[in-house]
């Protein structure tokens, strides 16, 4: 029985003339697929994540001690353990500030190595629950119920980390027992790492003499603006009336991580346009040399009736296949790759967030249609110049 002959099965077997030419090509195509998936997947989490950040702490403004913007979003966005103090009463000269509408306030507390035998390197969150409107959403949401004195509630990260299992286990915090009372779900923030007690445990832990906060010190400040105001207006007013704190825009959360990261998209545009001019050279040159072999075959098929279009679409089936094999593999192996190298970059280290199945599914596409499309682009001069050829010269081999 006989295979039916289609336009596909003729295009499968003049690739497979040549295995190691179409394999050099669709590695080639693969790589760079490669590097942009990579490319694609490690900008988006980066930005994914400050965003969620930005839209998840419900405040418009952050106000940290003096110099401690840094830290604030190492804890915020990249899960670092850090603390930093202010005296409590900035909260009345900030009050005084025209334009606000809303504040609550919290305390960092870092745990250290060595200080608390079940609770690895992490941020405790002292907060005040009667102001709250950053945690309490979610608290009243996995609890229900204020946290009472000598409770905590923890992140997702935290419950991993420690091994929380349910919620009746205890951990001993700057020489204070604590029962862990719920785990928070993940907000892809950098609070997922941390451990949330009311404020009022504060004074329990500095007559323990096991961290340096100072009595009447908090971190940091969380303001709304009244509706209808400019955040970076009301913050401008904030740092000219309170010289002891800087504000935050919650637009520029995560602004020097944004700047870095314009400089490594542009790295990355670059060497993704150059693999792509070096892949349509590759295309342009394996399927010039296709054209040349095949001249007089594809004299006879003109000879015995195929028309232009039949040819096209032979050469342009061949390398869509091509191209699409390539850019397959490139998905897979870039999709790996920012999967493997995560943990190796210090920017993506501790950051909560990674990239949902739709985000990766639009990535994917973007990489088969950029790989297909360089591939096509670089064969269309052989494609075009084979199609004009004469079927009588080319049979006769003038």
């Amino acid at each position: 029985m006989t295979k039916e002959f289609t336009l596909l099965s003729l295009a499968v077997r003049n690739l497979k003339r040549k295995p190691l030419r179409t394999v050099i090509l669709a590695v080639a195509i693969g790589l760079l697929v490669t590097a942009l998936v990579f490319a694609l997947s490690f900008i988006r989490r980066v930005d994914s994540s400050i965003k969620m950040t930005s839209d998840r702490l419900g405040a418009d403004l952050l106000i940290v001690p003096t110099g401690s913007r840094g830290a604030a979003e190492d804890v915020l966005l990249e899960n670092k353990a850090k603390s930093f103090y202010m005296d409590k009463g900035v909260i009345e000269k900030i009050r005084k500030v025209k334009g606000i509408d809303k504040m609550t306030y919290q305390t960092y507390l870092v745990t250290l190595s060595g200080l608390c035998c079940d609770v690895p390197e992490s941020v405790v969150v002292a907060f005040n629950q009667d102001t709250d409107f950053v945690i309490k959403p979610w608290l009243t949401k996995k609890l229900g119920r204020r946290l009472r004195k000598g409770e905590a509630i923890v992140g997702s990260e935290s419950a991993f980390n420690i091994s929380v299992g349910l919620v009746d286990v205890d951990s001993v915090l700057f020489g204070n027992v604590f029962k862990m009372v719920g785990v928070l779900d993940k907000t892809g923030t950098g609070l997922d790492t941390a451990l949330f007690i009311d404020e009022s445990n504060i004074d329990d832990i500095i007559r323990k003499g096991k961290s340096s906060i100072q009595p009447g010190q908090i971190s940091v400040v969380f303001a709304k603006v009244k509706k209808g105001l400019d955040p970076y207006k009301v913050a401008g007013e904030i740092e000219d009336s309170v010289i002891e704190v800087d504000t935050i825009a919650r637009k520029d959360i995560g602004k020097n991580i944004i700047n870095a990261l314009r400089d490594i998209n542009q790295i990355f545009a670059v060497t993704v346009t150059l693999a792509s001019v070096l892949a349509a050279f590759l295309a342009w040159a394996v399927f010039s040399a296709i054209a040349n072999e095949r001249s007089r075959e594809v004299g006879i098929m003109r000879a015995i009736g195929a028309k232009e279009s039949h040819i096209v679409k032979l050469f342009i089936l061949e390398v869509f296949i091509i191209g699409s094999l390539g850019s397959v593999l490139g998905i897979i192996s870039g999709t790996a790759l920012s999967l493997a190298l995560a943990k190796s970059f210090t920017i993506l280290k501790n950051i909560s967030t990674d990239l949902g199945i739709v985000e990766r599914s639009l990535i994917a596409l973007s990489g088969l249609a950029i790989g297909t499309g360089v591939c096509i682009i670089g064969a269309l001069s052989p494609v075009r110049k084979v199609k004009r050829l004469e079927p009588l010269v080319v049979i006769k081999g003038e």
